[in-house]
């Protein structure tokens, strides 16, 4: 009998978790870049931040989604320290009013979220409305689980096996505390976490005092899970933010147990119903730690500094410096980084194309050696950001997030390749001509430096389309690619008639001068790739995407 409460009682946290989890991705995905834009404006003051915290993570119902956006800010030193620290204490406060909601007897309303849910996800609409009725549905989901832990606790309420273990921990507020934090650590939700304890103190298995001491351990828990999250980073300010938040709670913690009695004598004459008690006392402890602590940010933002200095980065090209892994949880921002480091990837690229030119011309050897390397640190981001986006689709991402995650690894992949023919090919063509101490004839060289500043200008149209997604541009790529052929064909017939002419410096630079127009105009194709998503949109299917993504890890063979 205990053994069927116990799983049935995990069956409902778990349903509960997925609620909050789909309430969560539906906003996210609904309004995830406007959210982003409204939480890095947010940042300037931080009365400002302590309100878009609590907003944003009322809305969100998740302090982690929160948290994640705005570490990623401070890790990229977009943001300082203080205002990111008042973002969580808003969040704090924020996640604690879906508990204040569900505290009352809702459980009328989950039919009604279900049908408005079911409409808005399976119908004709756009895709905002669409993940808006995924919220709902998850809203309502919560709702049934609520409903689900209170029928499953009733029975078990006279239980010997019940009592005892309930009765040994009420008399030790350290252990609720710990217990508290150990369940909110493992289900990764303190919404679930008090919800729950809202149920046994509603069904009489706990006294006052230990309802208050597990409200306390719920809040410890959810502190706790970012710092763990965010072991494998490596970089010490990364943990600024969710260490100066484990640290406010401490405290507020350390604070409250020593009053504990006090604490729940106040909320029993305040409120009779020890479940809406427990939803008060969680929204109490959060404002007063918030309080307690408003008024100190700058101190305690510089103590967290000289604590988790800044890591000494690696200042190599060939290191990624926008894959924030904490990102991945937010398909908006994470896509956001992958297109930043492509763009890091590209003006690497644009470089090596300015440089093959100068060096071919020049006869400079060093820097074709150059080339080779900023080659080596292409690759690099190229694999980056390939595994990045892997690791981004295992979860579900819409058709616009998977058509830009495709558009991301397809234009990825054709810069790594622009980069292999500029390293494999022109720089072995300049290799040659140094080598042997050749010229080009004046109007050959003019004819290579002409056709040469087109496929650069080109490259950087397809960058700024990249992002824009501008169809004007994209078509004037596509119209420019049709051109550069017939230039590349003119200037081959001019080349042959100086040959015709018995032109010496053409002669003997034939092939060189030949090859390098066919190097750069099969550049000027990879660069012309970002171009057809723009105009003809994509037609694969978020599952195709996903699919598509098994094999990106392999490194293409190249002619």
């Amino acid at each position: 009998m205990g053994t069927l409460i116990i799983l049935d009682l995990l069956g409902s946290v778990a349903l509960l978790l997925w609620g909050l989890h789909m309430v969560q991705s539906g906003i996210l995905r609904a309004y995830g870049p406007d959210l982003r834009q409204f939480l890095s404006q947010a940042l300037g003051h931080r009365w400002s931040a302590f309100l878009a915290g609590l907003g944003l993570t009322a809305l969100l119902q998740s302090s982690t989604a929160t948290g994640l956006m705005t570490t990623s800010f401070t890790a990229q030193g977009l943001v300082e320290l203080a205002p990111a620290l008042a973002i969580m204490l808003g969040a704090n406060v924020g996640t604690t009013l879906i508990v204040q909601l569900l505290a009352f007897d809702i459980m009328a309303v989950a039919p009604i979220l279900f049908l408005i849910g079911l409409v808005g996800f399976r119908g004709s609409f756009g895709g905002r409305i669409k993940n808006l009725g995924r919220t709902a549905i998850g809203f309502g989901l919560v709702l049934v689980a609520l409903r689900l832990m209170l029928n499953i606790l009733a029975p078990a309420e006279h239980a010997a096996g019940t009592l005892a273990f309930f009765g040994a921990i009420s008399d030790d507020p350290v252990l609720c505390v710990a217990v508290a934090a150990l369940f909110t650590w493992i289900a990764h939700s303190s919404v679930a976490a008090v919800l729950l304890i809202m149920s046994l103190a509603a069904s009489g298995f706990v006294t006052t005092e230990a309802t208050l001491a597990l409200v306390l351990g719920a809040n410890l828990g959810s502190a706790i899970n970012p710092i763990i999250e965010g072991a494998g980073r490596g970089d010490p300010a990364s943990y600024r933010l969710p260490v100066g938040n484990l640290i406010n709670r401490l405290a507020g913690i350390a604070l409250a147990l020593p009053l504990l009695g006090l604490l729940a004598d106040l909320f029993r004459n305040l409120e009779s119903d020890p479940a809406r008690m427990a939803a008060e006392f969680h929204i109490a402890f959060n404002l007063a730690t918030a309080i307690l602590f408003f008024g100190f940010l700058g101190p305690f933002a510089r103590l967290l500094k000289a604590i988790l200095p800044d890591r000494m980065r690696a200042t190599g090209p060939e290191a990624p410096r926008y894959l924030d892994e904490s990102a991945l949880e937010t398909p908006s921002l994470a896509l956001a980084n992958a297109a930043r480091e492509t763009l890091h990837m590209g003006d690497i690229v644009e470089v090596m194309l300015r440089d093959i030119m100068k060096a071919m011309l020049t006869n400079d050897r060093a820097l074709v050696d150059k080339i080779s390397d900023m080659d080596d640190a292409v690759d690099a981001l190229d694999e980056a950001i390939k595994l990045y986006i892997a690791r981004l689709t295992r979860g579900s991402l819409d058709d616009r997030e998977g058509r830009r995650a495709m558009e991301i690894v397809s234009f990825s992949i054709n810069l790594e390749h622009i980069g292999d023919i500029i390293d494999r090919n022109l720089s072995e063509l300049a290799s040659k001509k140094i080598k042997r101490r050749l010229a080009f004839s004046p109007e050959g060289a003019a004819e290579l430096e002409e056709f040469h500043r087109r496929v650069l200008e080109s490259l950087r149209i397809a960058l700024g389309i990249f992002i824009s997604g501008d169809a004007v541009e994209a078509r004037k790529l596509i119209a420019e690619k049709a051109e550069l052929r017939n230039v590349e064909l003119a200037a081959a017939e001019r080349h042959f008639e100086r040959l015709r002419e018995g032109v010496r410096p053409s002669v003997e630079t034939t092939s060189l001068h030949l090859d390098a127009l066919r190097d750069l105009k099969r550049i000027h194709s990879h660069i012309c790739s970002v171009a057809y998503p723009v105009i003809n949109g994509a037609t694969e299917t978020p599952a195709e995407a996903n699919n598509s993504f098994a094999g990106i890890g392999a490194k293409p063979a190249h002619r």
